[in-house]
């Protein structure tokens, strides 16, 4: 019989660019072809296995029989392979399979996938960020996860923006397993009660700006930090419907809710003077550390700098509410996608979820320090306890390949507010400007 699964990987040699296939979990034709139905004889080896456990483990009576070992590509920092070593233990302890762990720095996987994938020579789990999944998509190198219900359940206790930032055209292509976003910095002995609305938070820093010392700073040029202002009155950048799939033909920077939002950033400048037009993240940082900023918005890569600067004065918050409702910061994820070319995409999508669940992911917060994409996990650290809180409020920057036409247009119209333009005529141009990067692509 033939196999559909491998003569479709055939034909993907030969186009990367089109749309991928449903790849069958429970697909059984990686068995030896005998030219009988061997479905239900596999069905009673997958019953056991040498333990006299289930061969599916997980109660799952459809599993497909276990391979002997699966391979990983972890990014090559110890941490992190020391936190999947201890990690992938438990689960070969579990399930009787091996896991093969191999350093490969995550920005690079992609390019081994396509020079060893074809040639069954890669992992069959590879970690990447969510923003390259449309690339990913295109040249075809994740396989669609099509997951059971049980594996459904347990992906529910995800951050549900986490899950979805691995989707791409309504295809769920990876596991999240790490988030990053920012959160409020605040020096206590200038702000000794962190304000809770972008309010209160204007009146403070009001009242400490004067001379070299000011209540409130941060990259207002940049659009990964400007994102929660800009959308705090229902801005957004690309349309997305029910599915979360984007309309990238739909921007949204200069409707009315944007232009009310970008005019919020610009009274920062104009109107109450919080800080001088152009400062950016050096400049706010040199300040906050050297005692001279009462609060500024940052991510958990800058703790260790601010501990050493401001000892027990420095305290870390979710954004301020506005308009009563969270403000919707940026976030960065990272997870585990299965190979397209894997063998065992039921068992490898297992393993994804083993190594990001509850238990998984509370090792390896604690072994290397990122935030976990999982929702249940214990932060019991004062600092990255609240980013962790912020990130259940974040959106994942959109990860189609359009949104890099976004930044460099969005980073002069917010240069432009700041020295008091007209906020309408600048997001105007800016659309404009995306719009025509946009249609550029791929000329």
């Amino acid at each position: 019989m033939i196999d559909s699964k491998l003569l479709y990987k055939g034909m993907l040699l030969l186009s990367t660019a089109g749309i991928l296939a449903a790849c069958g979990n429970g697909d059984t034709g990686d068995t030896e072809d005998t030219g009988t139905d061997t479905t239900e004889e596999t069905t009673d080896d997958a019953a056991e296995d040498t333990n006299g456990e289930t061969a599916e483990g997980n109660g799952d009576e459809d599993a497909p029989e276990k391979p002997e070992s699966l391979a990983m590509w972890v990014n090559d920092e110890d941490i992190q392979i020391d936190a999947y070593e201890e990690i992938t233990a438990r689960f070969t302890e579990e399930y009787g399979i091996e896991v093969e762990l191999t350093p490969y720095e995550m920005l690079e996987q992609t390019d081994g996938i396509s020079l060893d994938g074809p040639a069954g020579l890669g992992p069959d789990l590879f970690f990447q960020p969510h923003d390259r999944m449309g690339d990913i998509h295109l040249q075809g190198l994740a396989a669609e996860l099509e997951m059971t219900d049980d594996q459904l359940d347990r992906l529910a206790e995800y951050n549900e923006e986490a899950v979805q930032a691995f989707s791409f055209e309504g295809i769920q292509y990876g596991i999240p397993a790490v988030v990053e976003t920012y959160a409020l910095f605040v020096n206590t002995s200038l702000v000794p009660d962190a304000p809770e609305t972008m309010d209160e938070l204007v009146e403070i820093a009001q009242d400490l700006t004067e001379g070299n010392q000011y209540g409130f700073m941060m990259d207002a040029g940049n659009l990964y930090f400007a994102y929660p202002f800009i959308t705090a009155d229902g801005g957004y950048i690309f349309a997305q419907d029910e599915d979360g799939v984007y309309d990238a033909s739909d921007i949204g920077l200069n409707t009315p809710e944007s232009v009310s939002g970008v005019q919020g950033i610009q009274d920062w400048f104009v109107e109450y003077e919080l800080m001088p037009s152009g400062t950016d993240l050096e400049v706010a940082n040199s300040f906050f550390m050297d005692g001279q900023l009462g609060m500024i918005v940052n991510g958990p890569w800058a703790i260790q700098d601010y501990r050493e600067a401001l000892g027990d004065d420095l305290l870390v918050v979710e954004l301020p509410t506005q308009n009563g409702e969270p403000l919707n910061s940026f976030s960065g994820n990272k997870g585990w996608l299965v190979n397209f070319f894997s063998d065992n995409e039921y068992w490898a999508t297992e393993l994804a979820l083993f190594i990001t669940n509850e238990e998984s992911s509370q090792t390896y917060f604690e072994v290397a320090g990122e935030l976990p994409a999982h929702t249940a996990v214990d932060i019991d650290d004062e600092f990255l306890s609240p980013i962790f809180d912020q990130a259940q409020n974040a959106h994942p920057m959109p990860n189609i390949p359009e949104m890099s036409q976004v930044w460099d247009p969005m980073a002069d119209a917010l240069e432009f507010v700041q020295q008091g333009d007209d906020v309408q005529e600048v997001l105007d141009e800016a659309v404009e400007q995306i719009e025509s990067n946009i249609s550029m692509m791929g000329q």
